[in-house]
């Protein structure tokens, strides 16, 4: 039987060629372009299988990951990812997710992802580990530390550090600017840092965004 399957990834030219290389053997139900997105797609759809990139604005995939999961706890989340380390790949797994797959790998070991994660069953590529998959899972737990932020405020540092205004970020969160404002307020003074730039150095370092400049 085909999975039902979302796919999301900021990239629309990756997106459409994915969504391709799968049709023959997914149902493929939706897409979605940011992880703000993704949630309320996956929420609508209800898929089987979410296919998600990591590094996407408004919401990265690793805090939309989690947020999902306690909304759908039965959906599989595969990463496919170019980030290849093996840090990423363990708070992925930690955070719930099924799969952990390579931009560069082959459609056949996305296919065959997929089809491991239906069975109830972890799928890590070999290109970031050889160990038993159980293996792996044990040491990306013995590995968790407990962030700094809470994922709120991890959420509004995204969307800052991506260079949106306070009430550009109230609009996307549904908030007002004053709540943005604590908590932007409250993150530099949990933090030790006085200025914007040492916030959006901290997310590029947490993997909130692709660079120092996001």
């Amino acid at each position: 039987m085909k999975a039902r399957v979302l796919i999301a990834d900021d990239h629309t030219l990756f997106l459409e060629g994915m969504k391709k290389l799968l049709e023959p053997s997914c149902w493929i139900i939706g897409t979605a372009t940011n992880g703000q997105a993704l949630i309320a797609e996956a929420e609508k759809q209800r898929p089987e299988v979410i296919l998600t990139d990591i590094n996407m604005p408004q919401l990265n995939g690793l805090e939309a990951c989690e947020r999902l999961l306690k909304k759908l706890p039965d959906t599989r989340i595969i990463f496919v990812t170019v980030n290849e380390d093996v840090a990423t790949a363990e708070e992925a797994i930690r955070r719930g997710a099924f799969g952990y797959v390579l931009k560069k790998s082959a459609t056949s070991e996305l296919v065959k992802a997929i089809q491991t994660v239906m069975v109830g069953r972890l799928y890590v590529t070999s290109a970031i580990t050889k160990e038993p998959i159980q293996v792996f899972i044990a040491k990306a737990k013995s590995h968790a530390h407990k962030d700094q932020l809470t994922a709120r405020q991890r959420e509004v540092l995204q969307l800052l550090a991506e260079g949106k205004s306070m009430k550009e970020a109230a609009d996307v969160l549904h908030v007002t600017p004053r709540t943005i404002a604590f908590h932007k307020y409250s993150m530099m003074q949990h933090l030790g840092v006085s200025r914007n730039s040492e916030l959006v150095l901290y997310a590029a370092q947490s993997g909130l965004c692709r660079d120092q400049r996001c």
